[in-house]
């Protein structure tokens, strides 16, 4: 129960920054920050990359339902976790605030607010959240524990 504090902090970095940049950016206009970064305000009613952004309006239901069965299944998992599970705790905290954070924008407003530009020359990264970068780096963890516990096995 100990590792659910992070996902808390990760949903309110995340609503937070989101509220933030909603209230000051003007939507799809990019505000540059460094070479390499800007903030521009999106909205993305599909999911990652935005997969499934043109469908009809179905995806947003469809998506709400998926992150509750996921966001239990992981607070489950994060609950049963033995003590010395650090790291497969902190990605499962790590995806967990950031896959709570995205359905509160889904069932708020029908889309996720993303506004985080990274960029090289013309090649853009998909613009992203606190709450994406969150499950990045959680899901990059879960692979590096499962990756470990691999190795250790043979």
């Amino acid at each position: 129960m100990k590792w659910f504090w992070l996902s808390g902090v990760v949903l309110i970095l995340d609503q937070c920054s989101k509220l933030i940049a909603d209230a000051l950016l003007q939507f799809n206009q990019p505000v540059p920050l460094l070479p390499f970064l800007d903030l521009h305000k999106v909205y993305n009613p599909g999911a990652a990359f935005s997969f499934l952004s043109n469908a009809s309006g179905w995806q947003r239901w469809f998506f709400v339902g998926l992150t509750l069965v996921v966001s239990l299944v992981l607070a489950v998992w994060l609950r049963r976790l033995q003590a010395g599970q650090a790291r497969l705790a902190l990605a499962l905290s790590l995806i967990l605030g950031g896959a709570l954070g995205n359905l509160i924008d889904r069932v708020m407003y029908g889309y996720v607010i993303d506004f985080i530009d990274l960029y090289y020359g013309g090649w853009h990264w998909p613009v992203f959240n606190v709450a994406d970068s969150a499950i990045t780096v959680g899901a990059g963890l879960l692979i590096l524990d499962a990756m470990r516990g691999q190795k250790k096995e043979t």
